[in-house]
């Protein structure tokens, strides 16, 4: 199923455009909010009568939607628990930390960059997108020593055309952001080719999962600050106080030539990818059983990411007030945390589907009714401001 290349495989060709927008409008930690602005045009269009939408004081977007479906299986379902569902927003990039006499840009790494792909990368520096490219001493000037080790980043520059330090700081100034200069391509009708697709595919997952009426009610959290310590979804889970929460990712693949396959971690157009355990967090695994069995039920390709390297949102969410049963569920990237990621839109149609379908059987779903119940009172009187919110819809 994963080769095939039928258009029902992939998703609709607007949620590929919305992809593109979110890829390449800039995001780095802190500074989310051109990204933001596309994800709430976006959540916008996808609200119905009775749900919210807000923007917490940290900058994590969060959408509540009421269950308005009736759920699959029959029958008059019980209590239903509300799901958080996380995607972060933000993406790796660099910190203008100082301007030079020469008019070159001293810069820091925010989030995990390896040193190895900035030099003689293109970069958009602020708000203005001011191009800039990152030097280093080109090879002919370098003693053999050098060439046989990585240059590190303090050793680099962002040049912006500027001869002077007065030049340059009528363009940027200390403390500006810098994205990767990487236009989103379509290099076959299945691959996708952009920037911050970690996690901009998971955000798009996220959205496509929100085309759709639920019979649970749904808290939606576009996170913020992910790559530089999963900030912004330890306030938004504090505050949702959720019964189960999955996490929507673009994770790390490495289905390349130079790589063992037990180096792999996920393939490209396997579909989605499941995780058992990563630095952060282990994924309940009542939850990762059930996910399993909606996906084979459904013919739903998937996939197991193997390793456990790395860490994401579920990481602060799980332990959260009396701890959230939560699982990951992701889209395999090539080369993510650099200036270019290539994903599989068969796959991200998978973790659509596989998401979806699992909110809907979940009020039957009886193997799971008493991992969530566990404290169930105790979180619903936590979310006093939600009951507000219902009386009010």
């Amino acid at each position: 199923m994963a080769g095939e290349e039928g258009t029902s495989l992939l998703p609709p060709e607007s949620l590929v455009e919305t992809l593109r927008r979110l890829s390449e409008a800039a995001g780095v930690s802190g500074a989310e909010d051109e990204v933001r602005r596309a994800i709430v045009e976006q959540v916008r269009a996808r609200l119905r009568p009775g749900d919210l939408l807000e923007t917490d004081t940290m900058g994590n977007v969060v959408v509540i939607k009421r269950a308005q479906a009736p759920s699959a299986g029959g029958g008059e379902p019980g209590p239903a628990p509300l799901v958080m569902l996380a995607a972060h927003m933000d993406e790796v990039g660099l910190l203008v930390s100082s301007v030079e006499p020469d008019g070159t840009l001293r810069f820091k790494k925010v989030g995990g960059i390896d040193d190895r792909v900035l030099p003689g990368r293109q970069v958009h520096i602020g708000l203005k997108r001011v191009p800039g490219v990152i030097g280093a001493r080109p090879i002919h000037l370098q003693k053999p020593e050098e060439r046989r080790r990585v240059e590190d980043a303090s050793n680099l520059v962002i040049d912006i055309g500027a001869d002077s330090r007065e030049q340059a700081e009528r363009a940027v100034k200390v403390g500006d952001w810098a994205v990767f200069a990487t236009p989103f391509v379509r290099m076959t009708p299945r691959r996708v080719r952009g920037k911050a697709l970690d996690d901009r595919v998971g955000c798009t997952v996220l959205l496509g999962v929100l085309e759709r009426a639920y019979p649970v009610d749904v808290a939606a959290v576009f996170t913020v600050q992910e790559e530089v310590g999963t900030r912004g979804a330890a306030i938004s889970a504090y505050r949702v106080a959720p019964d189960l929460a999955l996490v929507l990712e673009g994770t790390t693949c490495a289905d390349i030539p130079a790589s063992e396959p037990h180096q792999e971690a996920t393939r490209l157009g396997e579909g989605a990818a499941l995780s058992v355990m990563d630095h952060t967090s282990i994924a309940h695994p009542a939850l990762v059983e059930q996910l399993v069995a909606v996906a084979e039920r459904q013919g739903i390709p998937y996939q197991w990411r193997r390793t456990t390297a790395g860490g994401n949102d579920a990481g602060p969410i799980h332990v959260s007030r009396w701890g959230v049963p939560s699982a990951s569920v992701s889209v395999p990237c090539r080369y993510i945390h650099g200036p270019a990621a290539v994903a599989d839109l068969g796959d991200l149609q998978a973790a659509i589907r596989l998401v979806s379908a699992f909110l809907e059987q979940l009020p039957h779903n009886a193997p799971l009714a008493s991992v969530w119940q566990n404290g169930h009172e105790q979180r619903m009187r936590e979310r006093a401001w939600l009951r507000d919110f219902s009386r009010r819809g």
